[in-house]
């Protein structure tokens, strides 16, 4: 017989794009479509393209060893079993290999984790086979050692990423969960303030509406400021778990903190407004002296958007200001006011060292702040050598690998004002053609060892 046309009873099979090299497999002539085994299965996706995340343990003698894979769902049917219970089950279609036959096979996802072979082959998988039941293996024998040589090569796989945010209908959240699914993975926001933390040194867990959280392969941190140092904590959390967080709890905790950012920016070199801060009312005619005197801003430390920052045109209400947030036992800055700069602002968004895309952001005729959320607006910039290289320098003295740095422009050069950690994308993607969103998941596939996708 030509054993190219014969399969055995059971087969080593390969599923390419659900990145399975090696599978063991039964064929069953008596199911017309093949079965695989998944937990762990979630959809996302589109109503009109619907997909679906799952596990898989390939190898049968060890469960501890999962592959996730991401497909589209092609249809839901009802299944019964040989053992007569039915099941509603997802349907995918994805490309299978026996011997050196490939074809495509719609494919049921199903749990099957107590079960030897993690496939049944079915009747639509195995056309223009012929079936010898007392055999085995007549086809292309196969070895786990494949999914050893996999892991030191760059592959697709589905990620499960979380988004830490207390606003999960903003625009950034959105563009971020859109473009994540784009690459088939699952995307999700978690509210911040409802993640708890079992901190053990052997087992830390987060916990959320009573449950502990599954691993996630990244953690994309979008933490407000009235939450830092709780935030900084879940974030911290997931660190002490193996997860990869897109920006550190560390970086976050000094850029948020205006004093520990300015230092900084001043070990690095980096070139910012004269900068000065101080704890006793004694010392206000020195820091307002220091930072070049009137007209200067004062700001609070944790203050983000345009808020708790104050213009100060002259050295009495300067000190009016800051014998005010004295009394408050509220921390502050006082800066330099770059007149220079005419009331507008650069936002260079950097990513992984790189600076993707930028803005001018400029204040409107009654304010002297340009923050967009303080009713500035947005135009296209176009940037220098100089500029670009600070921003990047700037993100890297943070050590964050997404950042908005926000950079004035002086008659001396440019100077930093800013590096935000979770920066917004609806202003800088509005004046610009670059998906942003895109970027920050190509760059998180890329940390993640994840081979290009095909566009």
């Amino acid at each position: 017989m030509e054993i190219d046309n014969y399969v055995g009873w059971e087969e080593w099979v390969s599923l390419p794009e659900l990145n399975l090299p090696a599978l063991l497999a039964k064929t069953d002539t008596g199911a017309e479509t093949s079965a695989l085994h998944a937990f762990n299965i979630q959809t996302f996706g589109k109503e009109n393209n619907q997909m679906v995340r799952f596990g898989i343990n390939p190898i049968d003698t060890d469960d501890r060893f999962s592959v996730f894979c991401s497909a589209k769902i092609i249809d839901q049917r009802n299944v019964t079993s040989s053992n007569g219970i039915s099941e509603l089950r997802y349907v995918i279609e994805t490309e299978i290999i026996i011997g050196d036959v490939k074809k495509k096979i719609p494919v049921t996802l199903t749990n099957r984790e107590n079960m030897k072979y993690k496939m049944i082959i079915g009747r639509s998988a195995l056309d223009g086979f012929q079936i010898s039941a007392d055999k085995s293996f007549l086809q292309k024998i196969l070895s786990y050692d494949l999914y050893k040589k996999a892991k030191n090569n760059k592959y697709r796989r589905s990620l499960r990423i979380g988004i830490l945010s207390l606003e999960p209908n903003n625009y950034s959240n959105r563009k971020i969960i859109e473009a994540a699914e784009n690459n088939g993975h699952f995307c999700e926001i978690l509210n911040t303030k409802r993640c708890y933390l079992n901190i053990e040194s052997d087992n830390p867990e987060v916990h959320y509406d009573g449950k502990v959280l599954p691993h996630y392969d990244a953690i994309i941190p979008r933490i407000g400021p009235s939450i830092t140092k709780y935030g900084m904590a879940v974030v911290r959390q997931f660190e002490a778990m193996g997860t990869f967080c897109l920006n550190s709890s560390s970086s976050i905790g000094t850029s948020r903190d205006k004093l520990a950012a300015h230092q900084s920016l001043a070990i690095n070199r980096i070139p910012m407004p004269d900068t000065a801060f101080a704890n006793s009312p004694r010392d206000t005619d020195n820091i307002i002296d220091l930072a070049a005197g009137a007209p200067l801003v004062v700001k609070l430390l944790e203050s983000s958007q345009g808020k708790g920052v104050i213009l100060a045109e002259t050295k009495k209400a300067a000190s009016s200001v800051i014998s005010a947030f004295q009394k408050l036992n509220a921390p502050f800055i006082v800066q330099d006011f770059v007149k220079d700069a005419n009331g507008s602002d650069l936002r260079l968004f950097v990513i992984g060292g790189k600076v993707v895309a930028s803005m001018i952001r400029s204040a409107s005729d009654d304010d002297f702040r340009s923050n967009l959320h303080a009713g500035g607006k947005a135009t296209k910039a176009k940037i220098t050598l100089d500029e670009r290289k600070i921003a990047k320098k700037a993100a890297k003295a943070m050590g964050l690998n997404v950042a908005g740095v926000d950079i004035l422009r002086s008659n001396e050069g440019p100077k930093v004002l800013e590096v935000n950690s979770s920066p917004g994308l609806q202003g800088i993607e509005s004046v610009n053609t670059v998906n942003v969103a895109s970027l920050i998941i190509d760059y998180l596939e890329k940390r993640l060892g994840l081979s290009k996708i095909s566009k």
